[in-house]
């Protein structure tokens, strides 16, 4: 047996396989598979092997576009069958949400180039003739959908890996993993030690137990799932004997996805009675075995299914297929470098594997090989739960989940399974006042506040909600006297040592502040793309801190950490430092009210220790309002007086408090973008705008330096607009093409309504030699193509007069 290898993969399922394939085509040749059976023996034997491209998430969309279009490359490269079928699918739409959320997904495919259509229930009967179509208002077809058979498709994975060089150990159990100083690791099975340099988790149904054995927390828990196989049905038989396919049909009310399976059917349930499997641990002798039926747990399931594919209700059960197979809390998968440690990588809870499993190689090879992907993979970054994390909130956000594989997905919607989990000491304050809460990263945090009888709850939607009113009403507080919201959902870091400021020149591609001053950097990759949107306070010479996305904290420690240096003392206080911020015309005046130091010297961009009442704060005058106002950080322990003396005195200035509804229209009024949004690893500075920002005059070799220096020289063909679109009751959310001249040119970032302005807005990134003034240009939302206009000058304090004056 071998006892050195490059890579480790843990895990012989289809994901494991298709990592050690990518790694191999991506170069790296000595890289082994341990496996403790076979191949195969978790999830993958017993999957019903579908495979579709509808996601919610445009990038996995993309990366399952990828996983679809490989197995042929596959079949070329072994000489194996993965047992394709593409006989294309149609997802069915009963009510006006489900038609509406298919529209959307339509207008994204545009320019991600999937030839999806919207056919009507005439069409869907033609196209999926066992489909009653009664109360039916749409479906969305895909010609890439299909099936395949997964034992087939695993094994000629692991061939074309074995070709590119890689091994395979199987009847191989992985006893332990342990780390060496050096960064390296022991793999320790039971046939002996093998050293590697790095370590993947791909162990499926036990990447808990894997994942333990490095110290780590997976947040995974297997659900159970049923499938049923029909005997012969005389419908599917006659389209068989014409030499045809019967297709895919995903029906979301019936929470059901039915195929053809030779002369008869195969349907499986995504059921709301479900049940979470081996809840305490997956035993490792379990494999090849299934659980037992259970039709009880599927009974309305099936009640609903045969009034929508009568044929099924004179078909004989073939089989049942009843096992476990793996979720993350929000169904994606958990893929990328653990934060933490050096060297061990995540490929779990990946539950639609034939579907992810190669984008999830792809894009794990790449971060491996490459230091980075070739996309923004945020969706399923392993880092987008933190050590915050814990079983007692995985299990119900998994249940919930499952329960709503084939619910619609809407743009506003918070979830409520685990909640509230993790909240500020203003939690029960802001409650009072009529609080909606929304949550990031498990903090609880306040989308807008209800009055009088407003419901406590935003209905979901993907047109304008009923949260309308009240953010309004907080936009206008904000811009005609002064808000008041918390700060907890920034990230926060304190960067302390002799040699804090050089590794702060090499870690952030913009200008590092003089002390009491603050700038605003973007951080890059080596290749140049956006990883981080900072604002950089200098408290003297030798401590700076740092905020930035809240949600995000574990991404960005993660990258920190890569980049460590002597002299050098990085800490995360995301939630040691809370307090509020202050925006609209009259926060210097509630300010100054609050404190004896004189507030009319402090600049726009000046940081400042001050006392507020009793309370010693960080004070910096910047917001992301746009308007006049301040960031006011103090001890959370400190934070209701703090509250209480802000509040106090605000009464005379007529104090309202606003939240993150608002705060995201109110940043439409100047076009700043977000992250996630605009600013993500998908785009470079030169493309968002953010180049601004980027000092190509200092005297430091910032990561990324040479990449955008590049694209400086050449320009980037790509540049981020604003529009205002002639919307009628639904505005832009992020993806929508942008159509000019009569073909899709570009596409939205992010938008909505500036209710300052009374205006719907987007932002798109566009050819860079169409980004005129005035340009004339159509975005399609919700299938109406709706007209907009370039814009260039903001619809508020276009001059930054209030803001910085």
């Amino acid at each position: 047996m071998k006892t050195t290898t490059r890579v480790a993969v843990i895990g012989g399922g289809v994901v494991g396989c298709s990592v050690l394939y990518h790694l191999t085509k991506l170069g790296w040749s000595d890289v082994t598979l341990i496996e403790r059976s076979e191949l195969t023996s978790g999830s993958t034997w017993h999957a019903a092997g579908g495979f579709h491209t509808l996601n919610g998430d445009t990038n996995m969309a993309v990366l399952q576009g990828y996983t679809i279009k490989l197995y042929k490359e596959l079949e070329e490269i072994t000489g194996m069958s993965c047992g394709l079928h593409h006989v294309g699918g149609v997802t069915l739409a009963d009510n006006k949400d489900r038609f509406d959320m298919l529209l959307a997904e339509r207008a994204k495919h545009r320019y991600m180039g999937l030839e999806t259509e919207i056919v009507g229930p005439d069409e869907i009967r033609k196209i999926a003739p066992i489909t009653n179509t009664d109360g039916i208002l749409g479906a969305l077809y895909d010609p890439l959908d299909g099936h395949l058979d997964p034992s087939g498709t695993t094994h000629a994975y692991a061939k074309a890996a074995r070709l590119g060089g890689a091994t395979i150990l199987t009847n191989c159990k992985v006893i332990e993993t342990n780390q060496n100083p050096d960064g390296s690791w022991d793999v320790v099975t039971e046939r002996g030690t093998i050293h590697a340099e790095h370590v993947v988790n791909a162990g499926g149904l036990w990447a808990r137990e894997v994942g333990a054995m490095a110290g780590i927390y997976v947040p995974i828990y297997p659900m159970e799932h049923q499938y049923l196989v029909t005997e012969e049905v005389p419908e599917i038989a006659e389209i068989i004997d014409a030499g045809e396919e019967h297709p895919h049909v995903m029906d979301p009310a019936g929470e059901s996805y039915l195929r053809q399976e030779g002369r008869g059917l195969c349907i499986g349930f995504y059921e709301q009675p479900c049940r979470a499997w081996s809840v305490d641990g997956t035993p490792w002798e379990f494999g090849h075995e299934l659980l037992p039926d259970d039709f009880d747990k599927i009974e309305q399931s099936i009640d609903f299914a045969y009034k929508r594919f009568p044929c099924l209700e004179r078909a004989g059960v073939k089989s049942v297929i009843h096992g476990p197979f793996t979720f993350a809390p929000d169904g994606n998968p958990l893929v990328g470098p653990v934060p933490g440690l050096r060297n061990y990588w995540s490929a779990c809870g990946v539950m639609a594997g034939f579907s992810q499993g190669g984008g999830v190689g792809l894009v794990l090879a790449q971060w491996m090989v490459e230091g980075e992907c070739e996309r923004d993979v945020s969706a399923m970054d392993v880092a987008r739960y933190g050590d915050w994390i814990t079983p007692g909130y995985t299990l119900p956000k998994v249940i919930e989940n499952y329960q709503k594989r084939f619910s619609v997905s809407y743009p506003n919607e918070e979830l409520p399974a685990a909640r509230p989990f993790r909240q500020t000491p203003m939690y029960d304050v802001f409650d009072a006042m009529g609080a909606v809460w929304g949550h990031q990263y498990g903090l609880e945090v306040v989308n807008y506040f209800a009055q009088g009888d407003e419901p406590r709850f935003e209905t979901p939607s993907f047109r304008r909600s009923n949260a309308w009113e009240a953010t309004a009403r907080e936009v206008k507080a904000v811009r005609q006297g002064v808000g008041i919201n918390e700060v907890h959902n920034f990230g926060k870091y304190l960067v302390t040592g002799v040699n804090a400021r050089e590794w702060l020149d090499r870690i952030m591609a913009g200008r590092i502040p003089k002390p009491g001053r603050i700038s605003l950097t973007p951080m890059l990759s080596h290749k140049g793309r956006l990883i981080g949107d900072f604002t950089v306070s200098c408290l003297s010479d030798t401590a700076f801190q740092l905020t930035a996305s809240y949600g995000s904290q574990a991404y960005h420690m993660r990258w920190f950490q890569m980049n460590e240096a002597e002299g050098v003392e990085l800490e995360n206080i995301s939630d040691r430092l809370n307090g509020f911020q202050i925006a609209g015309p009259k926060a210097r005046d509630l300010l100054q009210s609050c404190t004896r130091m004189d507030i009319s010297t402090m600049r726009f961009m000046d940081v400042r220790h001050v006392t507020v009442g009793m309370v010693d704060c960080l004070v910096q005058r910047v917001s992301y309002t746009g308007d006049l106002g301040y960031e006011i950080y103090c001890d959370p322990m400190a934070q209701r007086a703090l509250w209480a003396v802000l509040w106090e005195a605000g009464q005379s200035v007529g104090i309202k408090p606003f939240g993150m509804r608002a705060m995201m229209s109110l940043r439409l009024d100047r076009f700043f973008g977000s992250w996630l949004s605009e600013f993500s690893p998908d785009y470079t500075p030169a493309e968002t705008g953010m180049d601004r920002f980027v000092s190509f005059t200092k005297n430091s070799d910032f990561i990324g330096r040479a990449a955008v220096e590049a694209e400086r020289a050449s320009g980037s063909a790509r540049t981020l607009v604003p529009f205002e679109v002639a919307a009628l009751d639904a505005d832009v959310h992020a993806y929508e093409p942008v159509w000019i001249n009569g073909k899709v040119q570009g596409f939205c970032t992010s938008g909505g309504y500036s209710h300052h302005a009374d205006k719907s807005i987007a932002l798109a990134l566009i050819p860079t030699e169409l980004a005129k003034p005035g340009l004339q240009a159509e975005i399609e939302i919700l299938g109406e193509m709706r007209p907009a206009q370039l814009i260039s000058e903001p619809y508020f304090d276009p001059e930054g007069t209030r803001m910085r004056g």
